[in-house]
């Protein structure tokens, strides 16, 4: 850095040109084979969604915070943090200032106790992944999920920051623009919070109930028994009754009743839902199958997501990956009724939350 004739402060270089300059530094990185994701803005509001307004209303409510955060606004408005990846507790940034600056933020793990103490909270009142991840739902949740002591996201406490330029400020302008950067991120990509905090959310869904509350019909739904076999990983029959004899008896002789003619349309009948059946071809779980699939349906990640019940930090590792996807059963089975349905088909059972 030079410094010079200018009481030690390094010489001002405009904004115009400090963009043309990050941007060929991207470019460099982008070849070495490193994705670039840049935080894009539009007009002077930072963050316009529910999950990305309450990160930041969040971060201002702190002494900490409140008069260090006011200097990376300007920076993360005009486009100068030229990359912010958020990954299980941490979020690594590069700012264009005077140079580039590489930022690294350490994020503590929600403590159990807290993540134990939204779900019982949060229990029966989220009604499916697409709910949660748009932030609609009551404002008692709402509160429960931001309570600036209780809720999801970090105290300053739980905040480590690291920045390579030479102001020794605790939070220096381009920290601040990093921070505010995350809230923009998750206006399009809210799991990241769930991410950040090493926490599932598809366990704050009703669906995902413990038994008792589940048996005992508090939430807003009971589970069938199928819910249960797939929660615990077991298949589980259904209790059967006892036929009483004369019923048996009174089936059977009906059953000797039928005609030659009959048995053999019955048979005609078998043999052609047989063939219909071998001729359905099952669905082969794939990278470029789901990604085919999802670009069919005209879905983004989340949407296609909440189509199937999973998380759309799933779905992006499945498209990420190659040849033939390891998936679980119901996994499985729920690809294969999705990708027999048409595209105005998967949009109707998305809008009514209707599951695979």
């Amino acid at each position: 850095m030079a410094y010079g004739d200018y009481g030690g402060w390094p010489k001002y270089v405009p904004v115009a040109k400090r963009r043309a300059k990050a941007a060929k530094a991207m470019q460099k990185l982008s070849k070495k084979g490193r994705k670039i994701e840049p935080i894009e803005t539009e007009g002077r509001k930072i963050a316009r969604t529910f999950w990305g307004e309450a990160w930041c209303d969040h971060l201002e409510k702190f002494s900490d915070y409140e008069n260090r955060l006011p200097r990376g606004r300007t920076y993360v408005r005009n486009g100068s943090v030229c990359h912010l990846a958020i990954s299980k507790g941490k979020i690594e940034a590069i700012v264009s200032g005077s140079e580039l600056y590489n930022i690294n933020i350490d994020i503590a793990p929600l403590p159990a106790r807290k993540w134990k103490k939204v779900r019982d909270q949060c229990a029966g009142r989220i009604g499916s992944i697409l709910e949660l991840l748009q932030g609609r739902f009551s404002d008692n949740v709402m509160e429960i999920v931001t309570d600036p002591n209780n809720g999801l996201f970090p105290q300053p406490r739980e905040i480590k920051l690291t920045c390579d330029c030479p102001d020794w400020a605790g939070m220096c302008k381009h920290l601040a623009a990093v921070l505010y950067g995350v809230g923009a991120r998750l206006d399009h990509q809210p799991e990241l919070l769930f991410l950040l905090r090493n926490v599932d959310q598809e366990a704050l869904v009703s669906t995902e109930l413990d038994v008792t509350s589940a048996a005992s019909g508090k939430g807003k739904r009971r589970l069938a028994s199928t819910d249960l076999s797939d929660l615990f990983g077991v298949d589980m029959e259904e209790p059967v009754k006892p036929r009483r004899k004369k019923v048996a008896v009174k089936k059977k002789a009906i059953a000797n009743k039928k005609t030659a003619t009959e048995k053999k349309a019955g048979q005609k009948t078998v043999k052609k839902k047989k063939s219909a059946v071998k001729k359905k071809r099952p669905f082969t779980p794939t990278a470029a199958a789901v990604r085919r699939l999802r670009k069919q349906f005209d879905m983004n990640s989340v949407q296609f997501a909440a189509l199937l019940g999973v998380s759309p930090v799933t779905v992006g590792n499945w498209e990420k990956g190659s040849g033939k996807l390891k998936l679980r059963q119901r996994t499985l089975e729920a690809l294969s009724q999705v990708a027999g349905l048409t595209s105005q088909q998967a949009k109707r059972r998305l809008k009514h939350g209707l599951k695979p």
